[in-house]
């Protein structure tokens, strides 16, 4: 007896909708750089000679490249001697060169930033914090440099929620901290961020000469919408003010209820966890609060960008043949054991293709008939200003009147191999 025992019924038929998000962004980067740069106060921090390193992350921030260029001209103007060093904790397989190819893939080159890249997995101990937590920190930054500017993206993490997650406290807290610094907070458990990411900033505010950080906001076409530099006396308070713009910029899901979600794509380089909890509001250990639920997940494939990185590929109940075949076991395992979440790891139910995965995911949700189930497919949760929506959920979508449907209903059709012949 083979799968297609669970082929019961006709699937609804769907349609191409596009959603409204937040298109708000920044047209010239150098201008809203400099623009920063140029406030009195940010300014006097930067005096002629002195050696400022800036951070460069491994997450897939939009113009990153052009904002770090950026900020070296307006360095150099100020009379600074700038240098960049990679800020991301274990990532690039904890190594100098494995981070430098890192910034590399996102254009961040000695030769297109017009600096030194200087990478090392070296840190100093600071001190200690709560309950006797290390603090670690770059050693190539704290040695050589009169002045260090975190530059990051601000956002809601996907693994934990506090009032600051993903940011310039967590760049100073666990990027800058490297490798050491990565698993002393992942070996507390993200149940500890909310408070010890907080604390370890401050800790290291107050040891280190960090004037400022750069803070970045993205849109709902994931776009760079707004370029602050925030004083160092000011982190905490505004950037707890800046993750709920960025929750309120970023793309969601729309709807109560979402039987079967088809994600085209799961990779690091859209999220840190493959697939953005925010969007697809579950968790390894069940379900949040947010809307839409969401009962079954397929992932179809891997990112190119990942490189064989499937963590988070356990948030799913199914995964089509092509994205389990191309798993990397040492990059995904590595990623998972680090983060002492091994459960992200885990491989769903494996179906060679999107017909397959379609009646699957049906019959393993509850409540619901093949004829009216709820059927989405997305990109990627990074990417969801259009997506195909099954009839039964249009009704719903329309309602809120930021969605319109780009074409009639029509049957869901796969091609001789089972897969979407659909784009």
């Amino acid at each position: 007896m083979g799968l297609e025992v669970f082929e019961r019924g006709t699937l609804p038929r769907w349609a191409r909708v596009r959603q409204k998000l937040d298109s708000e962004a920044v047209e010239d980067v150098a201008a809203a750089v400099a623009e920063q740069f140029r406030r009195p106060e940010i300014a006097a921090s930067i005096t002629p000679g002195s050696r400022v390193a800036l951070t460069g992350g491994s997450r897939g921030i939009d113009k990153l490249d052009q904002v770090l260029r950026a900020a070296v001209a307006e360095v150099r103007r100020l009379g600074g001697e700038p240098f960049i060093v990679p800020a991301m904790g274990s990532h690039g397989g904890a190594t100098p060169e494995g981070q430098a190819g890192v910034l590399a893939h996102y254009g961040v080159t000695e030769e297109r930033m017009g600096c030194p890249i200087r990478s090392s997995m070296e840190t100093v101990l600071l001190g200690h914090v709560e309950d006797g937590v290390p603090v670690w920190f770059d050693s190539t930054a704290r040695a050589h440099a009169d002045v260090v500017i975190p530059v990051n993206r601000v956002k809601p993490h996907t693994d934990f929620h506090g009032p600051v997650e993903s940011g310039l406290m967590k760049m100073i807290a666990i990027g800058l901290g490297k490798q050491k610094g990565a698993d002393t907070f992942h070996s507390r458990g993200f149940h500890e961020f909310h408070h010890l990411i907080p604390a370890v900033a401050k800790f290291t505010l107050d040891a280190v000469n960090i004037p400022f950080g750069l803070a970045l906001v993205e849109n709902g076409y994931s776009e760079l919408a707004m370029v602050e530099a925030v004083a160092a006396d000011r982190i905490w308070e505004r950037e707890q003010e800046l993750v709920k713009i960025a929750a309120e910029r970023m793309p969601r899901l729309l709807g109560e209820r979402i039987d079967v979600l088809f994600v085209d794509c799961l990779g690091k380089d859209i999220s840190g966890i493959g697939a953005d909890t925010n969007v697809v509001n579950r968790y390894y250990d069940g379900p949040a609060e947010e809307k839409p639920t969401i009962q079954r997940i397929v992932i179809r494939d891997l990112t190119p960008d990942t490189e064989g990185n499937a963590c988070g590929i356990g948030l799913a109940e199914l995964a089509l043949r092509q994205a389990v075949d191309k798993l990397d076991p040492v990059k995904t395992y590595m990623n998972s054991i680090t983060a002492k979440a091994p459960e992200g790891a885990r491989i769903p139910l494996v179906v060679e293709n999107d017909r397959q995965a379609a009646y699957i995911g049906v019959a393993c949700c509850l409540n619901t008939e093949t004829e009216s189930a709820r059927i989405v497919r997305i990109r990627d949760t990074k990417h969801l200003e259009t997506f195909w929506a099954s009839e039964p959920l249009l009704p719903e979508l329309l309602e809120t009147g930021r969605v319109e449907v780009l074409g009639e209903p029509e049957a869901m059709r796969f091609d001789s191999n089972g897969m979407f012949a659909h784009a």
